[in-house]
C-alpha cells in the first residue's frame, strides 16, 4: 500500500499531505486518497520556516517516519519562484536520501480540482502580479488549453465564458471577476492545496514511467525570475 508525501509550496500557503489508497481524511472536494493534511492559509510566504516542521508534524501525528514513504510528490508550478524552489529542493533532497521516486504534479491541474461541481469548464488562475495570471482551461478534468502567463482583459476567455458553465478558481479569480461583472459564472478565491494533489499523486505512482529524474528536474517557472 503506497504512502506518498505531497508538498504544495507554489503560492503563499504551505501545505503538506499524506496520500494513500486507504485515505480517511474527510473533505468536501471528493478526494479519496488522502490520509491526512497539514497546512496553513498564510499570505506571508513562510515555506522556509514551516515546510519541514509541517512534514515532521504530519508524520508524527500518524506514527510514521520518512522511511515509511514510497514516493514524494511536489507541486511543480507555475507559481511563486521562491516557493517552488523551496518545495522542489526539499522533495529532491528527501527522494535522494530515501532512494524513492519523485512525482511532479501540475499546480493548475491540482487547483482546478477544488472547483465546485457541476462545472464542465474550470479555469484555474494564479495571481502573477498586476493584471497577469498563470492560467489554463480544463473541460471535465481534462486540460484543453496549455498553461500560459496571460494578461487579463475583458475579452479574455470570452467565448468559453459566454457559451458554458464555467468556474474560475484561484488567487487571480476575483481580479478577473472585476472585468466580467456581467457574466454569471462562478468565481472562487482559492489557493493550491496538497489535499487535491493526493489523487493525482496516487494515479501517477501507478504509472512508474512518469516519475522525474531527481538530478535534472526543475520547477515549471513559466517565466524568468524578476526581482522587481
Amino acid at each position: 500500500m503506497p504512502l506518498i508525501l505531497c508538498l504544495e509550496t507554489s503560492s503563499t500557503n504551505c501545505s503538506v499531505a499524506l496520500a494513500t489508497n486507504r485515505g480517511s481524511f474527510e473533505n468536501d472536494l471528493g478526494v479519496v486518497n488522502c490520509l491526512d493534511l497539514n497546512e496553513d492559509q498564510s499570505d506571508s510566504y513562510s515555506h522556509g520556516e514551516r515546510l519541514h516542521v509541517f512534514i515532521d508534524g504530519i508524520l508524527k501525528r500518524n506514527e510514521l517516519s520518512t522511511t515509511d514513504l514510497d514516493a514524494i510528490a511536489v507541486s511543480k508550478g507555475p507559481g511563486s519562484y521562491t516557493g517552488l524552489r523551496i518545495g522542489v529542493a526539499s522533495a529532491k533532497g528527501l527522494c535522494f536520501a530515501l532512494d524513492i521516486p519523485l512525482i511532479a504534479i501540475d499546480t493548475l491541474e491540482s487547483l482546478a480540482l477544488q472547483a465546485p461541481q457541476p462545472s464542465n469548464y474550470v479555469i484555474p488562475m494564479l495571481d502573477a502580479r498586476r493584471m497577469e495570471v498563470y492560467t489554463s482551461v480544463f473541460q471535465n478534468n481534462k486540460k484543453i488549453k496549455e498553461t500560459t502567463a496571460a494578461i487579463l482583459e475583458p475579452t479574455t476567455f470570452q467565448q468559453i465564458l459566454n457559451e458554458n458553465n464555467v468556474t474560475v478558481i484561484g488567487s487571480g479569480a476575483l481580479k478577473f471577476k472585476e472585468l466580467n461583472k456581467d457574466h454569471k459564472n462562478t468565481y472562487v478565491d482559492a489557493l493550491p492545496t496538497a489535499l487535491t494533489m493526493c489523487d493525482l499523486a496516487m494515479a501517477a505512482y501507478k504509472k512508474s514511467d512518469i516519475v522525474e529524474d531527481i538530478a535534472y528536474f526543475e520547477p515549471f517557472y513559466l517565466k524568468e525570475f524578476k526581482s522587481n
